[in-house]
């Protein structure tokens, strides 16, 4: 059901092909699963695009709030396809009456690891652009190529930990459990600044 290696190789594929062809579907040849993990890479590839348009030198005020408005329902939209990550194994996991109740207590669940792994994966692809970019000092190239070095070793390390809690959860050693993002800033009835705004307008 779940395999680091599968993940990382599907989400490195993946922002190569967007970069090339950046309205191609999420996953459309690759198991549901898989495209479930895809789904939620893409949300991430929007956001970091997305985010790189607030950082434009130049931009106006106008165009500016419309990116941030953009940037809050990616936001919202990839914790929420983190979490269908962690609801899809649990549902896998649920006729195996696991995870087991009483095993430790895991800090971080496969969806949330699934997640760095997927801003890695864009570091890494802008790392090795930068590294390779051409007309750019010798320097400059070294820079990226030590980051690049760091980023890889990095995703590896958070590979084995999403191998080894699968691994474990399956062996009954240790559990994970859904963690709710509970975002409040898109909820009009929980964000302040939206519904003092609205109950100081007159009624219609």
């Amino acid at each position: 059901m779940l395999s680091a290696k599968a993940i990382v190789s599907l989400q490195d594929e993946l922002t190569s092909a967007w970069h090339s062809m950046p309205s191609e579907a999420a996953g459309e040849a690759h198991s549901d699963w898989l495209a479930r993990v895809a789904r939620q890479h893409r949300a991430n590839f929007d956001l970091w695009h997305i985010e790189d348009e607030a950082r434009t030198p130049g931009a106006t005020d106008a165009s500016l709030a419309g990116v941030k408005r953009r940037i809050d329902v990616t936001n919202q939209l990839r914790n929420d396809l983190a979490e269908e990550l962690d609801r899809t194994l649990l549902a896998w996991l649920s006729p195996q009456q696991l995870p087991h109740p009483d095993a430790p207590l895991n800090s971080e669940s496969p969806g949330l690891i699934i997640d760095r792994l997927s801003i890695l994966a864009l570091k890494i692809f802008h790392t090795r652009e930068e590294e390779q970019r051409a007309g750019c000092p010798a320097e400059h190239a070294e820079r990226n190529r030590r980051r690049l070095e760091i980023l890889e070793e990095q995703r590896g390390d958070l590979e084995r930990c999403l191998d080894a809690l699968w691994r474990e959860t399956l062996a009954g050693t240790r559990r994970f459990k859904l963690y709710r993002q509970l975002k409040m800033y898109n909820d009009p009835s929980l964000n302040p600044a939206i519904y003092r705004k609205n109950a100081r307008q007159p009624a219609p």
